[in-house]
């Protein structure tokens, strides 16, 4: 009871139950990416969605499927999958304010203090 509640107040929790019916009517199935994400179009690709597995964050969204939703290219990357360069590093979706976040050294934010002089404090004379 509480997760169909949880589905019909948030959207922020996966998808709304009003998305959901709207996905069972308009929807076409395109793919699914890696992280259980799931990529929708409307049958005459006027709209493309995408049904996040878990919590409703945009950084989730790998490059190649930005592009499909986006149409910086037409074609899923189920169906054209893009070249990958040997430099690329896999797609991470934001750490910022989870315990991952990138911390400088100096940040007080640092677990392990080390020494916070990297500069020199101005003093007025």
């Amino acid at each position: 009871m509480v997760n169909f509640l949880r589905r019909l107040v948030t959207w922020w929790n996966g998808q709304t139950l009003g998305t959901q019916l709207f996905t069972l009517r308009h929807g076409v199935k395109v793919g699914q990416d890696d992280q259980g994400n799931v990529f929708y179009r409307s049958r005459d690709d006027k709209r493309r969605w995408v049904i996040f597995n878990g919590e409703s964050e945009a950084s989730r969204v790998t490059p190649e499927w930005h592009g499909w939703l986006h149409r910086t290219w037409d074609d899923p990357p189920t169906e054209a999958p893009l070249a990958r360069k040997a430099w690329q590093k896999p797609h991470e979706p934001n750490r910022t304010g989870t315990p991952e976040a990138y911390v400088p050294a100096g940040s007080i934010r640092r677990p392990d203090p080390v020494d916070r002089r990297d500069y020199d404090a101005w003093t007025p004379e």
